[in-house]
């Protein structure tokens, strides 16, 4: 079983933005990647090959969950939805790959229970799997998954209704995975990362909370356009 020492108990920092915002840089990402390193976080997640490249040259030591946010017409999947994507991460220097892990159709007839197993063998990666179910996450570590993240519970057809965190799929995850758990998704404040972690999480991500300035100016305008 992949267990992560490094990681265990602790804060990662997912540093991305969005394609039209000008922190949409390989070394402005890197920059805020060791941003957060230095002042404790203990890895960061990074999106697109370029950005992953950059911040492996800045951090050579930190781990880096990789991953290629691809929109592929005609399929809902996008957290690296195909081999070839996570080849791209694993050759920028990721230590670690993550990948839409639901059982939505993805391109070349791959299935995470194909997918995986080529990540491990061809990439010599471990594979943090982003699910949005118990099912799924079932299926995901059956097919050989060494993590698994709650990425994408809220942002499916299935979960659409239950917004993020996962604070009712957390500890179902917790009693039935034997690989490690990582809460992501909707974790807005310290008091939220702390609540994952007694819910027992092995390590939380955050994102938009702390790297997320577009999105925050954005929803503080909304506010004060609604008065």
């Amino acid at each position: 079983m992949f267990s992560l020492p490094a990681l265990q108990n602790s804060l990662i920092v997912s540093c991305q933005a969005p394609a039209d915002s000008p922190l949409h840089d390989p070394d402005i990402i890197a920059a805020m990647a060791k941003a957060a390193v230095l002042r404790g976080a203990k890895g960061v997640r990074i999106d697109t090959p370029s950005h992953v490249a950059a911040t492996r040259r800045l951090l050579p030591d930190t781990p880096i969950i990789g991953l290629w946010k691809q929109i592929l017409p005609g399929y809902e999947v996008y957290i690296t939805p195909r081999f070839e994507d996570a080849a791209a991460i694993a050759q920028a220097g990721a230590d670690i790959i993550a990948i839409d892990a639901t059982t939505r159709s993805r391109p070349n007839a791959e299935t995470v229970a194909s997918l995986i197993p080529r990540i491990h063998d061809e990439l010599g990666k471990p594979v943090m799997a982003d699910i949005d179910t118990l099912e799924n996450a079932q299926l995901a570590q059956a097919a050989g998954a060494d993590i698994i993240g709650t990425t994408l519970y809220g942002y499916t057809e299935e979960t659409a209704a239950y917004p993020p965190p996962a604070w009712e799929l957390l500890p179902a995850l917790v009693a039935q995975m034997s690989v490690p758990v990582i809460c992501e998704g909707g974790i807005a404040s310290p008091e939220m990362a702390a609540r994952a972690l007694n819910l027992g999480a092995d390590a939380i991500v955050v994102g938009g909370a702390i790297t997320g300035v577009d999105l925050k100016v954005q929803a503080f305008l909304g506010a004060l356009s609604a008065l």
